[in-house]
C-alpha cells in the first residue's frame, strides 16, 4: 500500500490519503505542479518533521510536513518562507529541519534555509505549534554581507537554542567571484578567501578559512553544550579531505581544526558533495564522506570517542555502483549506525542504506529505492528515510520506515 499527500498551496486545494503503514510501505510527500526535491528529515519520539524545497520556474520555496506516528502517516505540507521563490535549492544546499522536545507539548520545529534575492543569505524560522504554522524568519548573516554564502547545517541544543555553520565567500566579494565562476578560486590560496562561519546568537564569526567552495557542512548538537562540526577543506597539494572541529561550552569556543583522514585526493574543484555527522548515546562521534581512493569513488566511515582524533575509515560497502555519493549517517535508539547514500546501478540512480561499526559493516546493503540524497532520522521504533525520487521536473519525497524493533 502506499500513501500519497498532494498539496497545491496557490489554491489551498489539498488531496490527502492518510491511512496507516505498515513497515517499509513508502509515504509520498509532493506539492502538486512542483518540483519536490533536497528533503532533510528530524525525529523525536513519534514526531517526525520532512522538510524539503519545491521549485517551479526558477523560484524555490521550503515546506514542512509533519507525522505524529513515527513517519507511518504525515500532515499537510506548510510552507516555511513568506517570500515567495526566495529559496535556493539543491541536494548540497538542502533546508535543515531541528527539533526540540518539550514536556507536554509538541516539539518546536525550527527550518533554516538559503535564500537568494538581491543578497544571498541564511534564513531561519521556527513553528512553536507542531508545524502548523512558522513564524518569522530572522537572517543569521549580517545586514548587507558581500559574497555568496549557503552550504548550510543546523541543529538545536537540549536547551532549544539554534546553531549554524556555513561556507561563506565574502573574502570572494571584491573581484573574485568571477574568477570563482571560471573554475581559477580553486587551490589553497584562493580557498583561504572562503570560510566556515558559525552563528549561536548575533553575531556571527568566521571559524575558519579554507574551506572547500560547495560541499555541503555537518553540525550535530551533544546533550551538555557541546557541538560537533564537519566540512570538505581544501589542505595543500589541493587535498579535498574531511576537516572537523568541536565546542565544549555552546559555541562559545571551537578546537582546533583537525583533518579526519589524508585520502590522498586532489582535485583542482570542488566535489560538490560534503559529509555527515550522527552522536550516539556514549558521546561517539560518527562521520561519513565521499571520496576518491585509488581513482574510484568510495564513501568512508569513521568514528572518534572524544573529537581528538578518528579511528581509520573503513570503506561503506555499496551496490557495485561506480561513483556512491551524498552520505547520511544516524544512529537510531538502539545504538545501531546507518548509513546511507545514493548510486548508479544499471543506470538508474538508487538510495541505498547499511549498519556499520568501526570495523566495517554490521549488516547487508539495503537497496531503498530509486531516487537521490537519502537522509535518516531516528524515531522511538525505527529508522526512517526520506529521498528525492522521479523525474527532475515531476520528483516527489518518498519516506519510509526501514527497520521495526
Amino acid at each position: 500500500m502506499k500513501t500519497t499527500i498532494l498539496i497545491t498551496i496557490a489554491t489551498a486545494t489539498l488531496v490527502f490519503a492518510n491511512t496507516n503503514l505498515a513497515a517499509r510501505d513508502d509515504v509520498t510527500l509532493a506539492i502538486s505542479g512542483r518540483a519536490n526535491s533536497t528533503p532533510w528529515i528530524a525525529g523525536s519520539g513519534r514526531f517526525v518533521a520532512v522538510a524539503w524545497g519545491v521549485t517551479r520556474n526558477g523560484g524555490g520555496d521550503v515546506v514542512t510536513a509533519i507525522s505524529g506516528d513515527g513517519g507511518r502517516t504525515f500532515g499537510p505540507a506548510v510552507q516555511v518562507n513568506a517570500i515567495a521563490g526566495e529559496a535556493r535549492i539543491s541536494g548540497e544546499i538542502a533546508p535543515r529541519v531541528s527539533l526540540t522536545p518539550r514536556k507536554g507539548a509538541a516539539p518546536i520545529v525550527s527550518v533554516t534555509w538559503n535564500a537568494k534575492d538581491g543578497t544571498t543569505q541564511i534564513k531561519t524560522a521556527r513553528s512553536t505549534d507542531g508545524g502548523r504554522r512558522f513564524g518569522p524568519a530572522i537572517n543569521l548573516q549580517a545586514a548587507g554581507a558581500a559574497g555568496d554564502r549557503g552550504w548550510q547545517a543546523a541543529t538545536t541544543d537540549a536547551n532549544g537554542k539554534l546553531h549554524a555553520i556555513w561556507l561563506d565567500h565574502r573574502g570572494l566579494a571584491t573581484g573574485g567571484d568571477h574568477a570563482m565562476h571560471k573554475g581559477e578560486h580553486d587551490g589553497v590560496a584562493m580557498a583561504q578567501k572562503s570560510g566556515l562561519y558559525y552563528w549561536g546568537g548575533a553575531p556571527e564569526r568566521e571559524l575558519f578559512k579554507g574551506v572547500c567552495y560547495c560541499c555541503k557542512t555537518a553540525l550535530v548538537a551533544g546533550p551538555k553544550d557541546e557541538l560537533y562540526a564537519a566540512w570538505r577543506h581544501v589542505f595543500p597539494g589541493n587535498m579535498r579531505d574531511m576537516a572537523f572541529t568541536m565546542s565544549r561550552d555552546g559555541g562559545r569556543t571551537f578546537s582546533p581544526l583537525i583533518r579526519v583522514a589524508q585520502d590522498g585526493w586532489s582535485i583542482n574543484g570542488c566535489p560538490d558533495d560534503g559529509p555527515a555527522l550522527a552522536l550516539d548515546g556514549k558521546g561517539a562521534i560518527h562521520i561519513a564522506w565521499p571520496t576518491v581512493k585509488d581513482d574510484a569513488g568510495v564513501i568512508l566511515y569513521a568514528v572518534s570517542r572524544d573529537g581528538a582524533a578518528f579511528s581509520a575509515p573503513v570503506r561503506v560497502p555499496t551496490l557495485g555502483g561506480p561513483k556512491p555519493s551524498h552520505p547520511f549517517v544516524a544512529v537510531d535508539v538502539s545504538g545501531r549506525v546507518i548509513v546511507s547514500w545514493d548510486e548508479v546501478v544499471n543506470g538508474v540512480r538508487r538510495a541505498a542504506s547499511v549498519a556499520m561499526a568501526a570495523t566495517g559493516p554490521s549488516a547487508k546493503v539495503e537497496s531503498i529505492g530509486d531516487g537521490s540524497y537519502p537522509v535518516l532520522a531516528a524515531a522511538d521504533d525505527g529508522m526512517i528515510a526520506a529521498w528525492t525520487s522521479g523525474p527532475p521536473k515531476e520528483s516527489v519525497i518518498k519516506v519510509r520506515r526501514l527497520q521495526e524493533r
